[in-house]
């Protein structure tokens, strides 16, 4: 329940098995996730908002973790209690997602390590963590995950659905898994077939864990420090945009008292990536981050369903493609071309120095595109 802007994290159990891609039953499943707003009478009012790789289901508000959620998702305790949520410029009162007007929710994807069912999960058949042993999971297998949820809370059908990355796939296999729940969605900066760009960036990054001697096949009982951090800095390089990294870094060095020791100094750049490494390894779990980057490489909307031509003009929801004129991960022209498939879409685009991570940032570009598309009423 909301009280005022603070926003606890509540955890949902599956009443069945989930029947996965790749044909493995898994069960139990729990799922973390938080609401905002009523539910309107007719279940209709609905606002799913998926987040992206390592994104959890804090969106918007206070974050309050209680010990069912910090006991199913141990680096939950690396958050902050009141942190602000990852999309709290979107969500909230007065916001382009309004808890006034709207039931708004976001739920921990699965394969993830915040609370719903994942590699760092408790197997119920040893009594110890899955690690490797969790089975492979796919975007669809996510979607059905939230699907239950969903129905578990009474929703009919959503208003709209939207997210970018990794969310933004599960905003696209959303409305072709379910298109009579689904009235409109909007991927943001996004793919309907991972690329080869993409994959081999990916590929890089689980290089990077899989090749650290703390990650031990999986059976780490810490996290593999450097392996994991330096996925996280190669992930960063393609998040950003040269135009911010030379904005804000240049050639500018780490402080130093001579121009002879500025020469071993590091680069301010150099500094900024370890940072983010290490705040990743203290927040994130290592095997969620291969089993995710593995889910994100095997998507293909088209795989099993027919062309992608096909499968993109089959979706009947109202539809918002928005891209990145800077994204160099998920470019503008590909968004273009997803945007041109899909009947009843529009496509805009959001204009930063800040690259694929604009949509975590220029918050006040994306109210005022989406404002106009949204604004249907809702009861």
């Amino acid at each position: 329940m909301i009280q005022g802007r603070t926003q606890l994290t509540q955890i949902f159990d599956s009443a069945e098995p989930l029947r996965l891609a790749n044909g493995h039953d898994l069960y139990p499943i729990t799922v973390a996730y938080e609401t905002h707003g009523r539910l309107n009478s007719d279940g209709s009012n609905a606002i799913l908002i998926c987040h992206a790789l390592t994104g959890d289901a804090h969106v918007a508000g206070e974050g309050v973790y209680t010990e069912e959620v910090l006991s199913a998702a141990p680096h939950l305790r690396a958050m902050k209690t009141g942190q602000p949520g990852w999309w709290d410029g979107m969500v909230g009162p007065g916001k382009i997602f309004d808890p006034a007007r709207y039931f708004i929710i976001c739920s921990n994807i699965l394969g993830s390590c915040y609370g719903t069912t994942g590699p760092a999960s408790v197997n119920p058949a040893s009594g110890q963590p899955y690690r490797t042993a969790f089975p492979e999971v796919s975007v669809r297998d996510m979607i059905r995950v939230q699907q239950a949820l969903l129905k578990k809370l009474g929703v009919n059908k959503i208003h709209t659905i939207t997210g970018g990355s990794l969310g933004g796939m599960q905003v696209l296999e959303w409305a072709i898994m379910y298109p009579d729940m689904v009235k409109s969605i909007i991927p943001i900066a996004t793919s309907v077939q991972h690329s080869a760009w993409c994959i081999g960036l990916n590929h890089l990054a689980r290089q990077a864990i899989l090749n650290d001697p703390v990650w031990q096949q999986g059976q780490y009982d810490t996290q593999p420090f450097k392996g994991l951090s330096l996925a996280r800095q190669i992930g960063m390089v393609s998040y950003r945009a040269d135009l911010i990294f030379n904005s804000r870094f240049a050639r500018e060095r780490v402080n130093s008292i001579s121009a002879a020791a500025a020469d071993q100094q590091q680069f301010q750049v150099e500094s900024y990536l370890s940072y983010q490494g290490e705040k990743l390894v203290k927040r994130f779990d290592a095997n969620a981050f291969l089993y995710l980057s593995r889910a994100m490489d095997q998507h293909d909307v088209a795989r099993g369903r027919g062309t992608l031509a096909e499968v993109l003009g089959s979706i009947r929801a109202k539809t918002l493609c928005l891209g990145i004129d800077t994204d160099i991960l998920y470019p503008a022209h590909e968004q273009r071309s997803i945007s041109s498939l899909i009947p009843h879409s529009a496509y805009r685009e959001i204009k930063s120095i800040y690259g694929h991570d604009a949509f975590l940032i220029e918050f006040d570009q994306l109210s005022k595109i989406i404002k106009p598309f949204i604004e249907e009423k809702v009861e």
